[in-house]
């Protein structure tokens, strides 16, 4: 029963952090069509910041500490290739997130580091990623 509840609030936080990784980067967007000291500019930064410090960031971590607990707690699952491709996926989506409040940052600094055309097309990337993650634990293709 333990189990249910680690995985149950493994994908609570999945979701909470996959829901942030589509709208920060459309914050970044909307923040690059200004400028510093301009009111969307400043309304952007300050909902992306919000957005980072209450549901990314806090997501991200709870998803690793649920994830690795429902792993111990489960060791067999480690002999699983889809498993290795999952981690893997997710991995690649734990960097994207530091990436994409890399770039917030600067944004947020002023330093026009990516275009908004660059960033649109980064913003589809979590989707992906998370196809790739949910097939794997769901099909178990390997």
């Amino acid at each position: 029963m333990l189990y249910l509840w680690v995985k149950a609030l493994h994908i609570i936080f999945v979701i909470a952090l996959m829901g942030g990784l589509l709208v920060y980067p459309r914050y970044k967007i909307h923040q690059l069509s200004s400028q510093p000291g301009e009111p969307l500019f400043e309304t952007m930064k300050t909902a992306s910041d919000r957005l980072r410090k209450i549901i990314l960031n806090p997501s991200l971590v709870l998803v690793w500490v649920f994830g690795i607990t429902m792993l111990v707690m489960n060791q067999s699952l480690l002999g699983e290739a889809w498993m290795h491709v999952k981690l893997s996926l997710a991995l690649i989506l734990s960097g994207l997130h530091g990436y994409f409040i890399g770039i917030g940052k600067k944004i947020d600094r002023g330093v026009d580091t990516v275009t908004a055309r660059r960033l649109r097309m980064m913003n589809e990337v979590p989707f992906l990623l998370m196809i790739g993650i949910v097939i794997m634990v769901i099909v178990r293709p390997f």
